[in-house]
């Protein structure tokens, strides 16, 4: 039997933490390890139980930090822990913040639920999952930096990847036009998303995002 991936929630909405957490430990697979409402409960206990993944709400409410400075602060208690932001949130200030910080992956909480369960494993996979609309901006910024001189220094084969995320297409798809595995296309999305988080600390991105 393989061993389940197991997941902390950090958000300061009790209803969405037990939905959530419910729904993973009912799924083969996937076991909810803890939950915390607050920024500070999360960086106090999730030391302890080291989980997988953790889902990180953005706003966790105006008595606590937010979650990209929880972000920032976790992934220097746990480096190896993978971060999904899980957030109604999808402007590229935020986007961006929270990726430089140290997140991995970054959903709407709109996503249906197994879309989560599929982005849980992506990123046990080694990928870097994006709601659609949230990938998009990934691409259109980094776009951007490059029509302001900062240099993409992408191969070919990660250009045709982007093109393909520029379309809305979905890994499968792009594998399939590509002519290879979803896992090699993951591999390449998060060579390009590494590449981006150094071109957003530049001065060409963060006057683009300041606009």
């Amino acid at each position: 039997m393989s061993k389940s991936i197991t997941i902390a929630i950090v958000d300061d909405s009790a209803d969405l933490r037990e939905n959530i957490a419910g729904y993973l430990n009912a799924s083969p697979g996937f076991r909810c390890l803890s939950a915390y409402a607050s920024a500070d409960d999360a960086l106090a206990g999730l030391p302890l139980t080291t989980p997988d993944v953790v889902l990180m709400d953005i706003n966790l409410g105006k008595h606590s930090m937010d979650g990209i400075e929880c972000v920032r602060r976790l992934k220097t208690l746990l480096p190896r822990v993978q971060i999904i932001m899980l957030t109604v949130f999808e402007d590229a200030e935020k986007i961006f913040r929270a990726l430089s910080a140290g997140a991995t992956g970054y959903l709407l909480k709109r996503l249906p639920p197994a879309e989560l369960l599929e982005a849980i494993r992506e990123v046990m996979a080694g990928g870097a999952p994006m709601s659609t609309s949230i990938a998009l901006k990934v691409v259109q910024s980094f776009q951007t930096a490059a029509s302001h001189g900062v240099s993409a220094e992408l191969s070919h084969r990660e250009q045709e990847v982007l093109s393909g995320l520029a379309k809305g297409l979905a890994y499968k798809q792009i594998a399939a036009h590509l002519n290879v595995s979803i896992h090699t296309v993951r591999n390449y999305i998060r060579r390009i998303y590494e590449k981006l988080h150094v071109r957003s600390r530049t001065e060409a991105v963060a006057k683009y995002l300041s606009h």
